[in-house]
């Protein structure tokens, strides 16, 4: 195909989208619905990988120091656990701490721990997080292994379903993507369907003529991008405003650094966009590249 030729078919593609309007603005809605739920689907995926990771990134680990430990034992752990590329960070609680915790949770009956000798009986602890739970045993055996250490405790049940839960929001994500993008490609190449159908006639003509299949589809495929690329851009608006009208009212009473805390809507906007912008042009012009396909064989 000539320059020429490829420039004729770009145009031929715009004066489509004009020259049959009902289908062209049923088209910009079907794919414009599919993609917002894509868009939806991604921004929950999104959320729910964020909660996800910061849950598995506090896991139950906790490092016991021997009684009479000393303090450059206590300074060679807090070193070592600082050196670990697996551990994002560390808390250090003293035997006074440890006392005045389990104070705390007895509540009203704190008192029978008036006149115990914590620093005879409580250790130096070490409250470990993760940056990834399924590395929670190596982590531990080799703390274990530091002077000074007593015990590394881990809740195993716990670290498992993080790690299991982490992995099937995952797979989830990317199955639904697929699903959605095959039903997506299938009602949009029904829908282009139609209108090839009406020109039917002129395509037979074409290739009469000598015009090659390459040349006949451009236009419909050029015509199905534009179509996908301003329903792309549509839905992206409707699922942000939605999404930040949300976000600003839940997170009024939530802080920003809980566990629960949402993602904020500039931090996925753009990755957003750049997703559903692709999704749509790989949609219509996928979609009307298949609608046509059976036609162009005479």
């Amino acid at each position: 195909m000539t320059g020429r030729a490829f420039i004729n078919s770009i145009k031929e593609g715009f004066r489509g989208i004009i020259r049959h309007p009902l289908v062209t603005i049923a088209s910009i809605t079907t794919i414009m619905l599919m993609l917002i739920i894509m868009g939806a689907f991604y921004i929950f995926s999104v959320n729910a990988r964020r909660i996800m990771t910061k849950l598995s990134q506090r896991p139950p680990i906790e490092v016991y120091m021997n009684l009479q430990c000393s303090e450059e034992e206590r300074n060679f752990v807090a070193q070592a656990l600082q050196a670990n590329p697996d551990i994002i960070e560390f808390t250090m609680s003293s035997p006074e701490q440890n006392y005045n915790n389990f104070k705390s949770n007895l509540g009203s009956s704190s008192s029978i721990l008036d006149d115990f000798d914590y620093n005879m009986y409580l250790p130096y602890t070490f409250n470990l997080r993760l940056q990834d739970p399924s590395k929670a045993n190596d982590v531990c055996a080799e703390v274990a292994t530091y002077t000074g250490v007593s015990k590394v405790s881990q809740e195993s049940n716990v670290m498992t379903f993080l790690t299991r839960a982490s992995r099937i929001v995952n797979i989830a994500t990317a199955v639904s993507f697929v699903v959605l993008f095959i039903i997506a490609l299938f009602i949009i190449s029904n829908m282009v369907r139609i209108s090839v159908y009406s020109r039917a006639s002129e395509i037979e003509i074409m290739k009469f003529v000598g015009a090659t299949n390459n040349y006949i589809r451009l236009p419909y495929i050029t015509e199905g991008a534009i179509v996908g690329l301003f329903s792309a851009l549509t839905s992206w608006a409707i699922t942000i405003i939605a999404y930040h009208s949300i976000y600003v009212k839940a997170m009024s009473s939530i802080d920003p650094s809980s566990f629960y805390a949402l993602a904020t809507t500039r931090s996925l906007m753009w990755h957003e966009l750049v997703i559903l912008v692709i999704m749509g042009l790989i949609i219509g012009a996928v979609g009307s590249g298949i609608s046509v396909r059976q036609y162009i064989k005479v």
